[in-house]
């Protein structure tokens, strides 16, 4: 998923994270920490920052050193990341097709499997 693609003039907002998970089944719109969030069976997988210029987004471990090797300026963590499956992703600087790869990604790293499988099913993968 590390691709190399233009920065978007646009920054992107919790608009367009709403406009993204649109269609991933059972999902809830709620809070985190005090800032918007989104939730699968209850389990968060991405919620906006309380800093509001990045979201915190769930990722597999390697994934995680693979997008940050790629674009560090975009994707990074804190202390307080370093031992868990988040990344930070500055809304400034990502592009809207790699964050909604990495939204569905969360998304299937935080849903059930048979959610999942469904999921696949029915988009024919």
């Amino acid at each position: 998923m590390a691709r190399s693609r233009k920065k978007s003039n646009s920054i992107l907002t919790w608009s367009d994270v709403q406009e993204l998970v649109t269609g991933l089944p059972e999902i809830e719109e709620g809070t985190s920490y005090g800032t918007p969030a989104f939730k699968v069976k209850g389990k968060l997988f991405v919620r906006l920052h309380q800093d509001l210029d990045c979201l915190v987004v769930k990722i597999d471990p390697e994934e995680r050193e693979m997008q940050m090797t790629a674009q560090p300026g975009i994707f990074f963590i804190t202390d307080h990341y370093r031992d868990y499956p988040w990344m930070l992703v500055k809304l400034a600087g990502v592009h809207r097709e790699d964050l909604k790869d990495l939204l569905i990604e969360a998304w299937r790293l935080t849903a059930p499997n048979k959610l999942v499988a469904k999921f696949d099913e029915s988009a024919g993968n």
